[in-house]
């Protein structure tokens, strides 16, 4: 059990959160969530020590193990693979270098043997003897296979780093589990084998990501950080988003009575948890639901953009078809004799590990790169929008807001531009404000505003998701759901794929595979699909 008592952070005159009080019990999985700067790293930091608060305390149960995602990659370069996973367990690794170096003393002593009594003693009751072979376990389940167990840290990829730093974090059953971001960077199975592994782990885990279906997977409580305190609620992402919308509704019908407002909120939390009846928290936390008040659903304070998509023109039944398309990029090759045809109806995502594939062809699409070989056709109605992943060059300008969105709008009066801009969150001053200074996630949601804007009946989005926040997600998942036009795109928002993409199509060097009116579970589950990907990457 970890806890926090009138925990209060404060940098100079602003304050992140005050009178932090919250207990986080074993068997549960906590979800930190809030806007951006609101303090969900900061507040991971203060539950490990790295951090000191403003005031207050964090108390951890007596002999409870506390371990962390750590996220500095070359903190272990001098270490190898295996090493690095066994330093996760500090003591363990403590008592094995301790050990080492009493056994190799050539005047080894009585008091040396005694002291090595007490170690082997101390050794095996925190299973050292299987301790290398659990952490090879924990290293060949995430992908990093074997022949690289022995290897210096400093000589895998980043990608690869990550998956050992996560294996160190999982390693020896820790009593108190902090992930900050842990499905950043890993592939779809190794993604899925983390959710199993959290929705099984018994102690208690607590998490921050942007991965919705990661945290509608693992879990049981939400912690909000809002109104500058940290509230917690039973049940996952999707159920505290649509119960804090429910109570947002319900504040504004003043006329409605609380009797009504009550049965409203009931037959919500029934409807929930008969529709999320293989999760967690709906089977385990289906009485903490039924128990909850009125008074205990509170609206967000966190505003969501607004994002639609309206075509200007009707989708005909022709919508792409490429014909032998070929592309190499620096003699590797992305992709050969690609045959695809898309047509009316067609959300499809690209999917699989080599987020170049994917980019090569959208920047083909786009008319960025042209084909080694083959060619491609648009439909005699189609009118393609593109949304690239590196957006660098829409913004080396000192135009402000209103400006660089006028140039991509029909309507050029400043009034329609402001308001345009400010269904997107960019209000009053902010608007004049150069683009050149803006950060990562207020560059996207200006290119999803250029986007809607142009009209487009065919959209091509390539990681669309990167750098936005819960709340922007959420509103681009909802707009490209009730996109009337035609999609082509790539995210690594597993619930976004899954919930907007009616047709999945995987590409690599060695061939293709293209499943029509097939969710991305469906294709992930399916085990001839399985068996058909592994033949191309093999």
């Amino acid at each position: 059990m970890i806890s926090t008592s009138h925990i209060t952070l404060q940098f100079g005159k602003r304050e992140l959160f005050k009178d932090v009080t919250i207990t986080f019990s074993p068997g549960n999985c906590y979800g930190i969530i809030g806007a951006n700067g609101s303090g969900k790293s900061t507040f991971l930091k203060i539950l490990s020590g790295d951090l000191e608060a403003s005031s207050g305390e964090v108390a951890i149960a007596r002999d409870k193990r506390l371990s962390i995602l750590r996220q500095d990659q070359f903190a272990f370069d001098e270490y190898s693979v295996l090493t690095t996973v066994l330093m996760g367990h500090k003591r363990l690794y403590q008592v094995m270098q301790e050990k080492d170096l009493i056994y190799a003393k050539a005047d080894f002593s009585e008091k040396d043997g005694l002291r090595a009594s007490e170690l082997e003693t101390e050794f095996s009751e925190m299973n050292g003897w299987s301790a290398e072979s659990e952490a090879a376990k924990l290293l060949s389940d995430l992908g990093i296979e074997e022949d690289l167990h022995q290897l210096q840290m400093t000589q895998l990829e980043g990608s690869q780093k990550v998956r050992v730093l996560l294996a160190q974090a999982l390693f020896g059953d820790p009593d108190i589990l902090l992930l900050d971001e842990p499905t950043n960077q890993l592939d779809d199975k190794t993604a899925m084998w983390l959710e199993d592994f959290l929705y099984d782990f018994q102690n208690t885990a607590i998490v921050v990501s942007h991965d919705r279906h990661f945290m509608n997977r693992v879990c049981t409580h939400i912690a909000d950080i809002d109104f500058g305190k940290i509230q917690l609620y039973p049940g996952n992402y999707t159920f505290w988003y649509e119960s804090s919308q429910l109570a947002l509704r319900q504040k504004s019908e003043t006329n409605k009575k609380t009797d009504e407002k009550r049965k409203e909120l009931q037959d919500f939390i029934a409807r929930f948890s008969a529709n999320a009846s293989k999760s967690r928290q709906a089977t385990s936390r289906k009485k903490l639901l039924e128990k909850l008040t009125l008074e205990e659903i509170r609206p967000s304070s966190r505003k969501y953009p607004f994002v639609g998509f309206r075509p200007e023109r009707e989708v005909g039944n022709d919508v792409l078809e490429l014909r032998k398309v070929s592309k190499s990029i620096d003699g590797v090759r992305m992709f050969k004799d690609l045959e695809i045809r898309l047509v009316q109806g067609d959300k499809v995502a690209l999917v699989g590990p080599n987020d170049l594939v994917k980019t090569t062809l959208f920047q083909i699409l786009s008319g960025e790169l042209q084909p080694d070989n083959g060619s491609f056709k648009w439909g005699a109605t189609i009118s393609p929008a593109y949304f690239p992943k590196d957006n660098k060059k829409f913004f080396d300008s000192d135009l402000n807001l209103i400006d660089w969105l006028r140039q991509f709008s029909k309507e050029m009066h400043e009034e329609f531009i402001r308001g345009f801009l400010g269904r997107m969150l960019f209000s009053g001053e902010e608007a004049l404000k150069s683009v050149r200074v803006l950060s990562g996630g207020e560059k996207v949601r200006l290119m999803l505003s250029k986007m809607m804007l142009s009209g487009a009946n065919m959209l091509i989005l390539d990681e669309p998701t990167n750098h936005l926040d819960l709340e922007a997600i959420t509103a681009l998942n909802q707009g490209m759901e009730a996109c009337k036009g035609s999609l082509l795109f790539s995210s690594h928002d597993h619930q976004l794929v899954q919930s907007v993409a009616n047709r999945i199509i995987e590409i690599t060097p060695k061939g293709y595979l293209d499943k029509a009116g097939t969710t991305y579970d469906e294709y992930l589950m399916d085990e001839r699909v399985s068996s058909q990907r592994n033949a191309l990457y093999q």
